[in-house]
């Protein structure tokens, strides 16, 4: 890596939890207007196999490129001092831009399938979101053990802004855990209440 100038560094955590609002709202909608409609397999077996296929949506994408992560964690080297920090709200917007008709797709997708296992779609795209949000929780507690924040390089993610864990990804950056707008795990930091 390049001491001389900085970088725009943007967290990992936060990149992750991007997603996660924007699947788990859009899965609940579909899902929500998936058990109005029949289906040809019934509402029941529409909700059992739902619910099926969260958890292991769930599990599967909390899981996923987890020894990839913690390469790159373990791996990590200290930010320098020009390296520009990226705002949490520009971070989750540059996802949210570059994911936008992946995300009107994913709930085309969701209602569609309705018609023929209601509620199951939407509950597959919830699972993807609830999984991104366990991820970024490990990634959080990862932070707090190791008591520093993790960053990449924003030119090492794609276009869309995303895959903090991708083959362009050379390494991970450190901060101290005061460093920057979001908190351990890429929640916004409370500020502390005035007395």
């Amino acid at each position: 890596m390049a001491r001389g100038g900085g970088q725009g560094l943007a967290r990992v955590a936060v990149v992750v939890r991007a997603g996660a609002g924007p699947l788990w709202w859009l899965g609940v909608f579909a899902a929500g207007i998936g058990v109005l409609l029949p289906g040809f397999t019934g509402r029941r077996i529409g909700v059992l196999a739902g619910a099926a296929l969260f958890i292991v949506t769930a599990v599967v994408v909390a899981s996923v490129r987890r020894r990839r992560y913690a390469a790159l964690i373990d791996a990590a080297t200290r930010a320098g001092k020009h390296d520009v920090l990226q705002d949490r709200a520009v971070a989750v917007r540059n996802w949210r831009r570059g994911h936008r008709w992946w995300l009107v797709a994913a709930l085309l997708a969701a209602l569609g399938s309705a018609f023929a296992v209601p509620a199951a779609g939407g509950m597959l795209l919830a699972g993807c979101g609830a999984g991104l949000w366990l991820k970024a929780v490990w990634l959080g507690r990862r932070e707090r053990a190791g008591n520093a924040l993790l960053w990449v390089r924003v030119d090492w993610l794609d276009g869309r802004g995303g895959r903090p864990a991708g083959k362009s990804v050379k390494g991970y950056r450190t901060t101290g855990v005061a460093a920057g707008d979001a908190a351990p795990g890429g929640t916004r930091r409370r500020t502390a209440a005035l007395v």
